[in-house]
């Protein structure tokens, strides 16, 4: 800005010598012991303030999504952790760095997965309606090949228990909407189209609730990584407490075998 001052915009957090504002309230007096964090991170993520049934989703969320146990991301970060003690924060991140297709991105996959199929025609309004759509998506995703996200889980075989409770508070505070209609819809036509049963699984539950509840998809993984940062965290802390990590570093170099490539 020539001849000007430059300016740089925000419609989050800004502070003087005197004072801290978060999206134009004051930070002090408005949102501290005055608003949860799951309220608070919905509203710096969507610039809106949540109903109260779109926070209960949301928290909801979270807490599904906070952590699994000895998953490949909670052991990168306790192995990172034994490594270097000193950066907990290289520990924490190491484990988010994890997030992908198959831990931690099946949210946004799914979400996306069943955003693309909605916009490929009007809203069905029966559940033979919405089922044509679902397998009608899920036969073009399997004709090239590719794995239908949301769809089948490495543990639970016979359904995530998450799915249900999800379903079930969506339904309750009336935000169930199309992308959890979709998803339902997944699961009635999956056995029939991909020849065998596949349950649907919370991590792409997760997705189609936090766009029902106006969570932008491009933001969805974003979102599940704010949960498992909590998860993580409580892993480290329990490393602090009662350390493994060291006994998954001596298994592993105990039972390393070399093999001349020559030979195989």
């Amino acid at each position: 800005m020539t001849g000007e001052e430059q300016v740089y915009r925000t419609s989050l957090g800004v502070s003087t010598a005197e004072t801290i504002s978060l999206m134009g309230q004051d930070l002090a007096a408005d949102f501290i012991g005055e608003v949860g964090f799951g309220e608070l991170s919905y509203r710096l993520i969507t610039l809106r303030t949540p109903t109260p049934s779109q926070a209960r989703l949301f928290d909801a969320v979270l807490v599904a999504l906070a952590d699994h146990g000895f998953t490949p991301t909670a052991i990168a970060a306790r192995l990172t952790y034994l490594s270097a003690p000193e950066s907990l924060q290289g520990a924490l991140a190491s484990g988010l760095l994890g997030g992908g297709s198959r831990f931690l991105g099946v949210s946004e996959d799914t979400g996306r997965f069943i955003a693309e199929a909605l916009s490929e025609r009007d809203q069905p309004t029966t559940p033979e309606g919405w089922d044509e759509l679902a397998n009608a998506a899920i036969s073009r995703r399997r004709a090239t090949g590719q794995l239908v996200p949301g769809l089948g889980h490495h543990l639970h075989k016979s359904g995530d228990p998450r799915v249900p409770r999800l379903i079930a508070l969506a339904r309750e505070e009336r935000v169930y909407g199309p992308h959890l209609a979709f998803f339902e819809a997944m699961g009635r036509v999956a056995p029939e189209v991909a020849g065998r049963r596949l349950p649907l699984n919370g991590a792409g539950c997760c997705g189609a609730v936090l766009l029902d509840i106006g969570i932008p998809q491009a933001l969805l993984r974003g979102t599940v990584l704010l949960a498992r940062a909590a998860g993580l965290l409580g892993h480290i802390a329990e490393e602090i407490r009662f350390p493994v990590a060291g006994q998954v570093f001596a298994h592993v170099e105990g039972n390393a075998l070399y093999i001349d490539p020559a030979a195989e």
